[in-house]
């Protein structure tokens, strides 16, 4: 659908300014039903069309409808990263990832739902007064977090969309997985973070949801690449075209297919390990159990230290929402900023990683957190020696529903993300594609390969679609 789509504005066979009218009347009806966007940029999208109409030599990408989860930055669109403390923040400038794709000519649509900084496996952890997305296979169910406005939109999108989102602990894979979509998240460092409300820097990557494997191909290719304005970038350039790779030996992680783990899921892992296996794909379990005996401990000592630093400047004096400061001490009124504006799970983060780099305990903690990080990508390199791609359930179980994550402790949400933290603390290319259902419900496969072997990890994808 996107290739016609691509095909049809080069030609100039299709109105963009028609065909964006109707774009917008579907995403504003969709929104008020699901939430999936924090912001529409209706002005903002009709005046790309307009340019892109007026271009006799067009980019690649030209008339590709894109949204941006909330905490890349987009000027002069409203980019709050879902948190209410940055309302009303419209930067001057574009993400790097954005700049790439507007050069390419795609249309920026608006800013999607995600959890208040990404701090969420399930994206009802929104900012105050922030509306919470809704599962597009049903109502009472969550996306899944933290990209979970950009995972919903990709499902119900009825036109050519690609979804631009970002990941930390496994916040592409995670809601691609409960909405049914395609959520590739690629080698850290391939995409520059230049404009990228961060997270945790060490961890955050920026990705691309979509509905079919190939789509992913072309946007991957304009947003990657060195930038200057972020160091963590990468020089390296990667080969993405599936077919330039050799035939795949693929390992079954063993402790992906625990007890814990929703038996539907493990049945249709297990199918599409037969299906491989019928294919003549050499398929054998493997393990890692440093990485799953400390990978979650390890992702939240890193990922709240890092937090509560790129935090600290949301203070209501240079960034963020202000107060009066009238009669107040600066510690007065920087509390009163934050504990206002802030929503429960920020500020438990933020406590969290404060504690754990203060002088007293940050050898115990956060240097040592780096140290066994070391350690889970060693493991992840060894396997590498002898296989192309890991796999394993994306999720443990299908998408909950609302009730059922109202009852679940902070610790019990942070387990959520057993299977995906591993991948992103070792900063590998990894990717979620659905490949069954159970009671109508999405179930996702994680696919995961070694450093910058992205185009290999596609090529594994476009297999598993074609099996499915």
């Amino acid at each position: 659908m996107i290739q016609d789509h691509l095909k049809k504005v080069q030609s100039g066979k299709l109105k963009l300014d028609e065909y964006l009218d109707e774009i917008l009347d579907k995403c504003k009806s969709i929104n008020d039903e699901y939430h999936y966007f924090n912001t529409i940029c209706e002005q903002e999208a009709k005046q790309q069309a307009k340019e892109i109409h007026k271009k006799t030599k067009k980019g690649k990408l030209a008339g590709l409808i894109i949204s941006v989860k909330d905490n890349l930055c987009v000027k002069d669109v409203e980019s709050t990263a879902g948190s209410r403390i940055l309302k009303g923040y419209k930067p001057l400038f574009d993400a790097t990832a954005i700049q790439r794709l507007r050069k390419e000519d795609a249309i920026i649509i608006g800013k999607t739902s995600c959890d208040a900084f990404g701090f969420g496996s399930f994206n009802t952890n929104v900012g105050l007064d922030f509306k919470i997305p809704k599962n597009p296979f049903d109502k009472e169910r969550a996306t899944g977090g933290s990209s979970g406005g950009a995972a919903g939109i990709t499902q119900k999108a009825d036109f050519p969309h690609i979804a631009i989102a970002e990941s930390t602990g496994g916040s592409i894979e995670n809601p691609a997985s409960f909405c049914g979509v395609v959520g590739f998240c690629p080698t850290y460092g391939v995409v520059s973070r230049y404009g990228l409300i961060s997270y945790a820097n060490s961890l955050d990557k920026i990705g691309v949801m979509s509905k079919k494997v190939k789509d992913i191909v072309p946007v991957l290719e304009s947003i990657a690449g060195f930038d200057e304005k972020d160091s963590t970038s990468l020089i390296e350039k990667l080969d993405l075209n599936p077919k330039n790779h050799k035939k795949l030996k693929i390992g079954l992680i063993t402790e992906g297919m625990s007890e814990g783990v929703d038996k539907a899921i493990k049945d249709n892992i297990n199918k599409i390990v037969k299906k491989l296996k019928s294919k003549g794909l050499e398929v054998e379990e493997v393990s890692l159990p440093f990485t799953f005996k400390y990978g979650i401990s390890t992702y939240y000592i890193i990922a709240t230290c890092e937090a509560s630093t790129n935090l600290a400047c949301l203070s209501g004096l240079r960034y963020g929402q202000e107060s009066d400061p009238k009669g107040k001490s600066f510690a007065e009124y920087f509390s009163e900023v934050r504990s206002k504006h802030f929503n429960e799970e920020s500020k438990r983060r933020i406590m969290l990683g404060t504690f754990a780099r203060m002088a007293g305990y940050r050898d115990a903690y956060y240097i040592k957190a780096t140290k066994v990080r070391t350690k889970i990508i060693e493991e992840y390199k060894n396997l590498f020696q002898s296989y192309d791609i890991l796999i394993c359930p994306t999720m443990p179980v299908v998408a909950p529903k609302f009730s059922e994550i109202k009852k679940m402790t902070p610790l019990q949400n942070y387990m959520m993300d057993i299977l995906t933290v591993g991948p992103n603390l070792a900063g590998v290319p990894h990717a979620s594609i659905p490949i069954g259902e159970k009671d109508g419900l999405p179930i996702g496969l994680m696919g995961i390969a070694d450093h910058l072997q992205d185009g290999k990890l596609l090529q594994f994808l476009q297999i598993i679609e074609d099996l499915v």
